[in-house]
Order: structure tokens, then C-alpha cells, then sequence
């Protein structure tokens, strides 16, 4: 748990029930200025490599932010340029490193990087990880990069039929499989009274928009609130990995 600036928070990650290992990383940092850089990457590919992957980018990314000279947060494309920068060589790092080890071969791992500055927010989005903003109701940010919305867009599937699709987790990007990579960026206000949730899809495949509302609206602490988040997700089956941050822009009881 904790409070910066506008900004309550909670960190939960949880093996779930059916995996024996935790291959998500997350964490949210934070600069002497106050900004945040709050991070959820889930790990994929290899024997158990996909929590090498996610692991090496949370913590060099980490690292890089804690150690930057403020002037490279002065403005939204300086922020922008800087985590393009920093995801583009730690996605050469990943890639070089499953070339070298062959038990890591074709791991990687998808990242939702957001630096929160007050109520601005910049973010770099790769894979299916997730980010909602949810004020009563929940909406998605970003958009998945999976082979079920390249088939919506173009044509082939409807929006509906993508959500119930048996390649729905198949995704066209992540970090650390290619020589190189752009990720998707986006930029907006979160004006309070608000949450923000960025999660891994052990929780967006399992619980949907309206339990999130439900559970993320009620009048729980907030870290009860994760805690319901990642208990009802693990009822309903619990097959993948459950992490997230959710991020309250009011002061409630923690």
C-alpha cells in the first residue's frame, strides 16, 4: 500500500491455482519529485523463462528510472522518448539474452510502463496486459495486441466473437522476441475521482468490466479491495498468474 501525491495504491500479484510458478512482475516507483513509474509485465516462452524476462525488464527499467536526471520527465514527449528509448534496449537486452541461454529461447514478456505525474499520465503499452480507468463504470485504455484483433480488424470476427475467441490469448507482440520493438503509446488526464488498473490477464480473462466496478466502487478499504480482486479471480478458476496495481485518486481508507 501506498500514498503519492493524489494517488493511493495497491500492489497484488498471486501465483493462482493452477501454475507453479509466478512468472508476473510488478511494481510502482517512485522519484523524489513525486512521479511515479508503475509497472505490470507478464512473462512468457522457454522453461520457466518467462519470469527471467519479465523480471530483467521490471528491474532494469526500475533502475533506469530511479537514477534518471529529472529533465528527462520535463515534458509528455520527453516522457514518451524516454520510455521508448529505455523499452526499446531492454527488449534488445531480453532477446540477446534467449539467443545466448537455450532453455530461454523465444521468451519474453508484455508491459504496461506508466509514468503518473499528479493527474497526468503517459504510458507504453505492449501485449495483452491491460489498463482500465473506472469512475462507477469501467473503461478499457488500451488494446490488446493479439491475433483476435488483428482478425477484428479486418473484418473477419466482430468485437462480440473476439472475447469468447479460442485464440484469444495469442498475442502478435511482446517484448523480448524480436531484434526490435515499437511499443504503443498513449497519453490522458485521470481526473479525479477515479481509479486506474493495470493488470496482467491472469485478472482481465476471469473477472469482467461490471465485477470490477463492483468491487473497485464499493465502499471496501482499498486493499480489500485487491484482495477481492484476486480472490474472485481465483474462484473462477485461477488458471494464470493474477497481478495488478490500482491506483485510487481519492483519499479513502486504506
Amino acid at each position: 500500500m501506498g500514498c503519492e501525491k493524489l494517488f493511493q495504491y495497491v500492489v497484488e500479484t498471486d501465483t493462482g491455482k493452477k501454475r507453479e510458478i509466478n512468472e508476473d512482475r510488478v511494481a510502482v516507483l517512485k522519484r523524489p519529485e513525486g512521479l511515479l513509474l508503475v509497472l505490470v509485465a507478464d512473462g512468457m516462452g522457454g522453461h520457466n523463462a518467462g519470469d527471467v524476462a519479465s523480471e530483467m525488464t521490471v528491474s532494469s527499467l526500475s533502475a533506469h528510472f530511479l537514477e534518471e536526471k529529472a529533465e528527462a520527465f520535463s515534458s509528455i514527449e520527453s516522457k514518451k522518448e524516454w520510455l521508448s528509448h529505455h523499452v526499446q534496449t531492454i527488449n534488445k537486452e531480453v532477446y540477446d539474452y534467449a539467443r545466448k541461454h537455450p532453455a530461454c529461447k523465444g521468451m519474453g514478456t508484455t508491459l504496461i510502463a506508466a509514468l503518473v505525474d499528479n493527474t497526468d499520465c503517459v504510458m507504453c503499452h505492449i501485449g495483452d496486459s491491460r489498463a482500465y480507468v473506472i469512475d462507477e463504470t469501467v473503461a478499457q485504455l488500451t488494446r490488446d495486441h493479439s491475433y483476435v484483433n488483428v482478425l477484428v480488424d479486418n473484418g473477419e470476427i466482430s468485437e462480440e466473437e473476439a472475447e469468447d475467441h479460442p485464440k484469444k490469448n495469442w498475442i502478435v507482440k511482446a517484448l523480448g522476441t524480436e531484434p526490435g520493438i515499437e511499443g504503443e503509446f498513449l497519453h490522458f488526464t485521470l481526473t479525479p475521482p477515479l481509479y486506474l488498473l493495470i493488470c496482467s490477464d491472469g485478472l482481465s480473462n476471469k473477472i469482467t468490466k461490471n465485477d470490477i466496478a463492483t468491487i473497485v466502487c464499493s465502499s471496501m478499504p482499498l486493499s480489500k479491495k485487491g484482495e477481492e480482486l484476486v480472490k474472485l479471480a481465483n474462484h473462477l478458476g485461477g488458471e494464470d498468474n493474477i497481478s495488478f496495481v490500482l491506483l485510487s485518486s481519492q483519499v479513502e481508507e486504506v
